[in-house]
């Protein structure tokens, strides 16, 4: 290997990362393609041999204001949920960006550095950079996200935390692997690819949970009805729905699970708990905490198959409260005292519909009414008791509830084909990159 090193390199270093000077000559990633698999290594280069600061100001009226974020990088904060008023005044203070810079931002610890496909202007706060060697956007686009860069800056940079940002200087002493422009562009091609694919495959999970919360609204009475306003055909001359309160739907009543010392997680029974709620699938005993529990609380709290459960906690600002259902075969499970359980009664209702009914709105906002109201709702035996309700018969839950399972299999489905995407990915990634070990020998 060459020992070649790149002219104008300081001698200086931050927390063991060397600069030029001191790093290998070459580098090689695990995975390379076929056309470069006799190349040259790559170099590491520092970030001020690679990109430019860039502070321009004054924009031209009528530029985007961006937010800065790790999940869409640069983007107008229009096109997202993000709602800061800033003035006139200000603005003229913000930063220009051009399509094509990169931003270091205040989370840059935990999502890397952010690449804007935008003109628009930013906080001057932020710290816009732009690449000066010939090269390609998308390799360092990809690079600058990666989990290895995210463990350069936070092992080498180790004094900063959130709500201090990375300057130039220190960014400038980091190294960074560089192949030839070709093989940038190859790497590049690969992963932006494969993000399409992901792409793709998420608009597509998010199509199937659309398409179930317009069910769920079309399938049960919306808020003031007593019918659905859609109803599989062999059901629209079957008449009303029953109207009751939920714990007329209740076996045995509901109940309150057993507050439990944390400090005794770790073996005996299985626990469901609050986050148990909030996962887009039903509860299985897989995934479960385990706990220490005395034998006289466990059997007083032990659950079933089709066990439903409310968090006794929503938050009141977001109108949530939370339910889900156990579908488990363990018989060792039991569940917090955050929760309620409801129990459904056989002869009138199958859990499976319970379920569904329970997550719709009307319902939900009922919970959150009944509750008592703070910045938190805290919801009682009596308030899930009290909430009103409408039912048909048990052929028509059965058909609904087969409806809907269906459909969350195949979100179940969709959600793992995308996981297995985003592993890939990352598998890859790891390959086509040279390591962190490598960076620092």
């Amino acid at each position: 290997m060459s020992s070649k090193k790149v002219a104008g390199a300081s001698s200086s270093k931050v927390s063991g990362m060397r600069r030029e000077q001191d790093a290998p000559a070459t580098l090689t990633p695990k995975l390379r393609f076929p056309a470069f698999q006799d190349a040259d290594g790559w170099e590491a280069r520092s970030g001020d041999n690679l990109f430019d600061q860039i502070a321009e100001r004054n924009p031209e009226p009528g530029l985007p204001v961006l937010a800065i974020t790790q999940e869409h990088g640069a983007i107008p904060r229009h096109m997202i949920d993000y709602h800061v008023s800033v003035t006139e005044k200000s603005i003229e203070s913000y930063k220009v960006v051009q399509v094509g810079d990169f931003i270091i931002s205040l989370r840059s610890f935990q999502g890397g550095i952010e690449y804007s496909q935008y003109h628009g202007i930013c906080s001057p706060a932020y710290v816009i950079l732009r690449r000066r060697i010939e090269g390609n956007d998308d390799y360092f686009k990809h690079y600058l996200k990666t989990d290895r860069f995210i463990q350069i800056l936070t092992k080498n940079l180790e004094g900063l935390r959130d709500g201090k940002m990375i300057s130039y200087k220190q960014f400038s002493e980091l190294l960074l692997p560089v192949p030839s422009p070709a093989e940038q562009q190859k790497i590049a091609e690969c992963l932006t690819t494969l993000d399409e694919v992901i792409a793709a495959q998420s608009q597509k999970l998010a199509a199937l949970k659309t398409h179930k919360k317009g069910l769920l609204q079309q399938l049960f009475p919306r808020e003031g009805e007593t019918l659905p306003r859609l109803r599989f055909p062999e059901f629209r001359d079957a008449g009303e729905w029953e109207e009751v309160k939920l714990i007329a739907l209740s076996s045995g009543g509901l109940s309150n699970g057993v507050f439990n010392d944390p400090k005794k997680v770790g073996s005996g029974y299985k626990l469901i708990n609050v986050s148990d709620m909030y996962i887009d699938t039903t509860i299985i005993e897989d995934r479960l905490t385990l706990l220490q529990l005395s034998v006289s609380d466990f059997e007083s709290n032990q659950v079933e198959q089709g066990d439903i459960f409310f968090t006794r906690s929503s938050l009141v600002k977001t109108g949530i409260a939370v339910s889900n259902i156990y579908l488990g075969s363990a018989s060792d499970v039991t569940f917090d005292g955050h929760l309620i359980r409801f129990r459904a009664d056989g002869s009138k209702v199958i859990p499976l519909f319970a379920h569904y009914l329970f997550k719709t709105a009307p319902i939900r906002k009922q919970l959150i009414a009944r509750g008592k109201t703070a910045t938190m709702t805290t919801i009682g035996q009596s308030d899930v008791a009290g909430v009103g309700l409408h039912y048909p018969r048990k052929e028509e839950q059965q058909r609904i509830a087969t409806c809907l399972t269906s459909l969350d299999d195949l979100i179940t489905a969709q959600s793992a084909k995308l996981s297995a995407l985003k592993t890939h990915k990352k598998g890859l990634m790891q390959q086509l990159f040279p390591s962190q070990a490598e960076m620092e020998a």
